[in-house]
């Protein structure tokens, strides 16, 4: 399979370069560039022709350039950091020299923020960009993947490395404690409510992240946990452009934990048997193990539950139109097999895109997404493979699947029966919108439409039968549908008076959600032939189905002034209802928020200061809301159960959950100070920024009397902070012309912490919820070494563990008593959340190369290790390679012994999982211009990429970042490893 892909890659790229080697130079023009003041050569100049997007050059350290165009008659662009951009039209010249002025004002790129956009010079609230080159040429799967570690303030978490999994996106730490933390996707101006596997990587054009309450404001109840704003391509007038790009990449674990070899795991039984104090009567404790181990046979259990990945990726995208009408046409296509076999993962992705100029006041569109999921078929158990017998098989003679490979064992099944499993798991995303903008005559007056629907249906089934070591069978079916649609209403009012502007925006929109489910289960089928296709035929049936509405109300007000784009003002102001909360006056919400912010570089002052191009200060200070309830959650339930009555089954009822009418918005207020600068011709421009927030009205379960019916009742009852700084710097390190470099520097820090809770102020401790600590705490007993026997023979152990043992682990006796105990000798050893994170981009240009180095960093983080940390299955398991074990002849003060478990008090053996990671190494070349325009070719570029390349970390498991590992199935990623990708591709627009 792989030689396959690997030869239709390279007969894609030799017949393209063999067509391109074939082409003649056009028409040149060439000429030299330099600036105003000092009339001195610029090298490093971008030069393009307009209308495209890659027939260009830059000019070399004489400030000289030389370009191949279409036509005399076109017109070149000049555009230079610091510099204002010219457009010359050629005119039928060969020769062109051009002279740059530096800029006079800075922050004239426009940014994309909530309904609407603003020049960068005039934005008060902490918005941060994107990297408009991480969307491109990286071998991910969604634009999570592609995101991570480059904005400050932006954390993605990995929640799962299983091919088609998304990870989580949170803004600025947790805001709350029980209710959800994911920022607040919008797609092109519209609330997004799909996976974001549903939006292509390639149909992006730009990726905005709102951070402060300034900034995310303006969305109210959806903005507590910050908001993340995509914008997607769309079409330019001109001649229609046809881009096609094709990628193939092959994956395998990024580090591996190896098994024991069969000898070492020989030599732990005996370990094991001579620390339990049992006599060893076998070489192995299982009767299969024994067989095989007589007659010679092992097996590489990993090898056989794994392979390698595979990816391959297309897309094609068709746009184009005229000044009137413009189009963009795109579809996807991605197909992943994962490194544990069974695991895989396609995507069909389809997306038009329509604008029309219908009149002079009147502009309308529309935007039509489809996406289909696949995560069909059965899946290996990796857990199970990373636990057996190197002495056990997984087939017998006939090649059929060995239930129990280490019979008679039976903790460990064989990790490939999850393959025989019968499993279609779909998920979709039909989602469109519709806008219309009416402008009434009234200058700068302007009124708009959203309509927006979204249809996410999901289907998944599974059979396990006979072969699966469930002899009755079992069928499952599982159906749901989201429907929601929203609409707005925004009317925008845009004024110049002199050197006073004003920009006025008001909303009024509503939304509606609709969600339901059914599912059915059958157990014993007469044969496994039917698979999940007649669940009625089962012996025994059960099933349930549910349905649920949600609406919501919202108006907004928003007022950006800015006087001769020095002082600026923004304020803005939300009301939100929610029908999930249960009274008129809890139902709605208001969310204000101001800010000022100063474009110092543009005061009369700083005229003279040469090295400072832009300088402005930021203030902003609001609030937002989370409504952070289920719906229905402020009302009393009711539950059924069957009663014996008078010699039958009678229905009655008892109270599930207790209401409280009077639960009122999770509130999150936030003040932001930020400065934004630009020095040294903008080489070295980025920002400053310093947060604090705090969430109020905490929605928890509060215990009450049983006598009530229930145990507890949801209240406002709890606070959270979070403390923080946000960094950003982009430096332009080196620039001579043909060879280019630049870097771009995130460093994010935040504390997290309990401020209140349930009133009383005090800890919750089962939860591990500590007033004055973050969340997420590591609270355990502190390890201060391994006893040894010397130690143990010496009593030491007595007046400290007096039941310990040599091997185990020797916890601190915090408050000296003379005992370990739970209550007493557990304390907070540090937090899962890292203390600090940052990504470092460094991007060199040489001539048509170009490479990008990406470094990931999250530093200060403690995780309990379930990697290489065993319980009751030491002795029945394999376990580490590099897992050491306690010993009498191999004392470690490390690794406790075999039987450690016995006295080890739930002990979670948390270790430092700080890392540093190449995240993402490419490499592209674009073929020049002169060898492409014979065949109509406006780009073509090749690339090679890998991605989590190495991992620099202190962590002894399989990965610092990936979650830990249960004892489960893995359908949900707790046991699939991260994984290295390296890939080539190919990228070309006609």
């Amino acid at each position: 399979m792989i030689q396959k892909l690997l030869y239709k890659f390279l007969c894609t790229s030799v017949l393209m370069l063999l067509l391109v080697g074939m082409a003649n130079a056009q028409t040149q023009v060439s000429g030299t560039v330099t600036e105003a003041d000092t009339e001195e050569p610029l090298p490093g100049v971008n030069i393009f022709v307009k209308g495209t997007t890659s027939v260009g050059t830059t000019t070399d350290i004489e400030g000289f350039f030389e370009l191949t165009v279409p036509s005399l008659q076109d017109t070149l662009v000049f555009s230079f950091l610091g510099f204002e951009r010219q457009e010359i039209p050629i005119n039928g010249r060969e020769l062109i020299n051009v002279v740059l002025s530096p800029q006079t004002l800075s922050g004239e790129e426009l940014v994309v923020i909530g309904y609407g956009t603003q020049k960068r010079s005039d934005v008060t609230g902490a918005v941060s960009s994107v990297p408009k080159g991480r969307l491109e040429n990286l071998p991910v799967t969604n634009v999570t993947q592609a995101i991570q570690g480059t904005t400050a303030g932006l954390n993605i978490t990995t929640r799962s490395s299983v091919p088609g999994a998304v990870a989580g996106v949170q803004v600025r730490g947790l805001n709350s404690i029980e209710a959800d933390n994911s920022a607040f996707i919008v797609v092109d101006g519209t609330p997004f409510y799909g996976s974001l596997n549903d939006i292509n990587t390639r149909d992006i054009e730009s990726i905005e992240v709102l951070k402060d309450a300034s900034a995310t404001a303006i969305y109210g109840n959806r903005g507590s946990n910050g908001v993340v704003l995509i914008t997607t391509k769309q079409g330019q007038a001109g001649k229609p452009e046809v881009s096609y790009s094709v990628s193939y990449g092959w994956e395998d674990f990024s580090h591996m934990l190896e098994p024991m070899s069969p000898d070492a795991y020989v030599q732990k039984y005996a370990d094991y048997m001579e620390q339990r104090g049992l006599e060893q009567t076998n070489i192995l404790p299982n009767t299969a193990e024994i067989e095989n181990y007589n007659a010679g046979i092992t097996n590489d259990w990993m090898d056989t539950a794994t392979r390698t990945g595979l990816i391959a990726e297309h897309n094609v995208s068709l746009s184009g139109g005229t000044e009137k009408a413009r189009y963009f046409l795109s579809g996807g296509y991605l197909d992943q097999k994962g490194v544990i076999k069974g695991y895989q993962y396609n995507r069909l992705n389809l997306r038009a895109k329509l604008d029309l100029e219908v009149t002079d006041w009147l502009t309308t569109g529309a935007n039509a997404n489809y996406a289909n999921n696949n995560y069909d078929g059965g899946r290996a158990n990796f857990l199970f493979a990373t636990a057996m017998s190197p002495y056990s098989v997984p087939t017998d003679e006939n090649g059929d699947y060995i239930i129990y490979p280490m019979a008679p064992e039976q903790l460990f099944v064989n990790p490939m029966l999850g393959l025989t499993t019968d499993r279609v798991d779909h998920v979709q995303n039909l989602s469109g919108t519709a806008y219309a903008i009416v402008q009434p005559g009234i200058e700068g007056l302007q009124y708009r439409i959203n309509g927006s629907y979204y249809r996410n249906p999901r289907y998944n089934a599974t059979y396990s039968g006979r072969a699966a070591n469930d002899n009755n069978g079992t069928a499952y079916k599982y159906n749901s549908e989201r429907n929601r649609w929203v609409l707005e209403n925004i009317v925008t009012y845009t004024k110049d008076i002199d050197k006073h502007h004003f920009d006025l925006t008001a909303l009024y929109s509503a939304e509606k959600q609709i969600y339901q489910n059914s599912w059915i289960r059958g157990i014993g089928f007469f044969s496994d032939a039917l698979s999940y296709h007649q669940v009625g035929s089962a012996d025994n049936i059960e099933g349930d189905s549910d349905k649920n509405e949600q609406t919501w109300l919202s108006q907004m007000g928003r007022v950006n002034y800015n006087y001769d784009s020095r002082y600026l003002l923004s304020v803005t102001a939300r009301r939100d209802g929610a029908s999930v909360f249960g009274s008129e006056t809890t139902k709605y919400g208001v969310f204000p928020s101001v800010a000022l912010g100063w474009n110092i570089a543009n005061e009369s002052f700083m005229e003279d200061v040469l090295q400072v191009n832009d300088l402005k200060l930021r203030f902003s200070y609001g609030t937002t809301g989370n409504p952070a309830i289920d719906v229905y959650g402020t009302k009393s339930t009711a539950g059924t159960v069957l009663y014996p009555f008078s010699g039958s089954a009678q229905i009655g009822t008892y109270i599930a959950g207790m209401g409280n009418p009077n639960l009122q918005w999770e509130s999150t207020t936030t003040a932001n100070l930020g400065v934004d600068f630009g020095l040294y011709r903008n080489r070295l421009r980025g920002s400053i920024e310093v947060y604090d927030s705090k969430t109020t009205d905490l929605i928890l379960a509060r215990n009450i009397p049983n006598i009530t019916g229930s145990g507890s009742i949801l209240d406002n009852i709890g606070e959270v902070g979070n403390q923080g700084i946000d960094i950003t710097l982009n430096t332009e390190n080196l620039n001579t012309g043909d060879f280019r470099w630049e870097s771009t520097i995130v460093f994010s820090t935040y504390k997290n912490e309990i401020l209140k809770l349930y009133g009383d102020n005090e800890d919750d401790i089962p939860n591990r919820w500590f007033i004055g600590q973050s969340l997420n705490v590591v609270y355990d007993y502190q390890k201060l070494g391994i006893w040894q026997e010397d130690e143990i023979d010496a009593g030491e152990h007595l007046n400290h563990d007096p039941n310990a043992r040599a091997g185990d682990v020797k916890f601190a006796d915090l408050n000296g008593d003379g005992q370990i105990d739970s209550e007493n000798d557990r304390k907070i050893l540090g937090s899962s959340l890292p203390k600090w994170t940052g990504g470092f981009t460094n991007t060199f240009y040489y001539k048509n190369f170009t490479l990008n180095v990406f470094l990931e960093t999250a530093q200060g983080i403690l995780r309990n290790n379930s990697d290489v940390y065993y319980t009751d299955e030491v002795g029945r398991r394999n376990i580490p390679a590099d897992v050491g074990y306690w010993t009498p002849e191999n004392q470690s003060n490390k690794w406790p012994s075999l039987v450690a478990y016995e006295n080890n008090r739930g002990y979670g053996h948390p270790q430092d999982a700080s890392y540093l990671r190449i995240k993402d190494v490419r490499l592209s070349y674009r073929v020049p211009q002169s060898l492409v325009q014979r065949y109509n070719i406006r780009d073509l570029t090749v690339y090679f990429a890998g991605r989590n390349l190495y991992t620099f970390t202190d962590w002894e498991g399989w990965d610092p970042e990936s979650n830990q590992y249960s004892r489960g199935s893995g359908d949900w990623g707790n046991n699939y490893p991260l994984v290295r990708t390296l890939s080539l591709g190919l990228n070309i627009s006609l």
